[in-house]
């Protein structure tokens, strides 16, 4: 069972993003994208101050089935990392939405984030297999693709 928090916003390729009271858009990886992925061993995170385009390529997170590649959900700057990840990845399988975020970024144009997903809509995505051929490298699922007993409802 994944859980989807409604006050994030997701992209396809399974980020979550949080505009934060400060104008900075907190960003990690969905708890469904951590399941797919395994356990976490390791986490490239992107420079401080390094500029980022919306759907660009920031950073990469290993597990024991994959690496694959992080992405930026909105165009702005990388102006905090969670340097805790370096002696502890595992904190992106054990809490992806709090202790496991991976960068913050200050937005060019908050009105990106509109163009993510709401939970109700991610959750939807995940379950339908739409993102099925993710995962050939350069995505957050391994080259299995879905778990079809994955769930993302409570029911």
């Amino acid at each position: 069972m994944s859980e989807c928090p409604t006050e994030l916003v997701y992209a396809e390729t399974h980020e979550w993003a949080r505009l934060d009271e400060d104008g900075n858009v907190l960003v990690g990886i969905s708890d469904y994208a951590q399941d797919q992925l395994g356990d976490v061993v390791y986490v490239e995170l992107p420079e401080l101050d390094r500029s980022v385009g919306a759907a660009e390529e920031a950073g990469v997170v290993e597990s024991v089935k994959a690496a694959s590649d992080l992405y930026a959900p909105v165009t702005g700057t990388v102006v905090a990392v969670n340097d805790a990840l370096e002696d502890a990845p595992e904190l992106v399988n054990q809490d992806p939405y709090g202790d496991g975020w991976l960068f913050t970024i200050e937005p060019a144009d908050e009105s990106e984030l509109d163009d993510l997903m709401d939970a109700e809509t991610y959750a939807d995505f995940c379950a339908s297999g739409e993102d099925a051929d993710v995962g050939d490298g350069d995505d957050l699922v391994d080259g299995d693709g879905l778990d079809e007993s994955f769930d993302v409802d409570d029911d």
